[in-house]
């Protein structure tokens, strides 16, 4: 009965793959958690129950855990749940922050992780380690210091007049008790990476509004999240056209490569976002045929040949 009963609770498992990350800002207390008692953990597939004494029992229930399994991440300040496919229980909390880094468009160093006894997860442990079990619900906060956690959510939002009273530009008069102290080149730091953070979500969430006036007022399109990632990437795994549009008409690149070496058009196609593939597709020719205008004759023959090209080598690999 427990094996059946923890294998009807197991959701099946996806393709998502983790990637390594850099850090900044840097997140303090990240990997400051200790050990838990054990007498709070929990062993994977007891579903609660307490088996001391009884080892033929723990192993039984580990032993019913799939190799391969997906889990629900909850970003508790929006209250918006991800899924989160083809987790292992040799996978990294480091690792699992780097898959949020896109199935939830926050960046890693950003994420605090929480499980069970809120107890916030060390990056280097396993999620055996933790006890997480498959179709397991994760708390992601915002880490609180500095204002990032307001930031997030505005941009969560797409709300640009509250991203204009948070510190995205430089003539903002917003300030933490951090910030205060920067002098003139760490304050611009300071606000790059804020605007850069605002863009990212808000490109991941599809809040066009929102992705114009940050890009109007200095974003950079090129900044890259610690997993190497540009708002383009999440954009284009998202299908947000209209933010793939703003971002490549400020200079966003399609070939621009994360730490895994995929580019927004790579990932698109491995997701298999069709139509976002074919928006950067398609501005890629209008580009290379020194024009903007779609419905230019001689560039739009031009570029159904090509787009004809492509479908037929695209599907001579399938």
């Amino acid at each position: 009965m427990r094996r059946r009963a923890a294998e009807a609770a197991t959701p099946p498992g996806g393709t998502i793959r983790p990637d390594p990350a850099a850090a900044w800002p840097p997140t303090p207390g990240a990997d400051s958690a200790g050990p838990r008692p054990r007498s709070l953990q929990l062993r994977a597939g007891t579903r609660g129950r307490s088996h001391v004494g009884d080892p033929q029992a723990v192993n039984h229930a580990t032993d019913v855990v799939p190799d391969v399994f997906a889990m629900r991440v909850l970003l508790e300040d929006s209250g918006e749940m991800f899924r989160v496919t083809n987790c292992r229980s040799n996978m990294t909390v480091r690792e699992l922050k780097e898959e949020l880094d896109l199935t939830a468009g926050i960046p890693s160093n950003l994420q605090r992780l929480q499980y069970l006894d809120r107890g916030i997860l060390m990056d280097d442990a396993t999620l055996k380690f933790h006890d997480v079990i498959p179709g397991g619900i994760i708390s992601l906060c915002i880490w609180h210091y500095d204002g990032w956690t307001e930031l997030v959510l505005a941009a969560v939002e797409g709300d640009s007049s509250k991203l204009a009273c948070l510190g995205v530009a430089e003539d903002t008069f917003y300030r933490t008790a951090n910030s205060g102290r920067f002098d003139d080149r760490q304050w611009k730091k300071w606000i790059s990476q804020r605007a850069f953070v605002a863009l990212y979500v808000a490109s991941h969430r599809g809040h066009s509004e929102a992705v114009q006036y940050l890009l109007e007022h200095g974003a950079n399109c090129q900044g890259r999240s610690p997993v190497g990632r540009t708002p383009l990437h999440v954009a284009a795994a998202m299908s947000r056209l209209d933010c793939i549009s703003l971002l490549l008409n400020y200079g966003a690149s399609i070939n621009a490569k994360d730490t895994k070496g995929e580019t927004p058009m790579s990932l698109a196609r491995r997701l298999n976002r069709t139509q976002s593939e074919r928006r950067m597709f398609l501005f890629y020719w209008l580009v290379k045929m020194g024009t903007k205008d779609p419905l230019d004759p001689v560039v739009n023959r031009a570029f159904q040949r090509v787009k004809a090209g492509f479908r037929t080598k695209k599907e001579g690999k399938m």
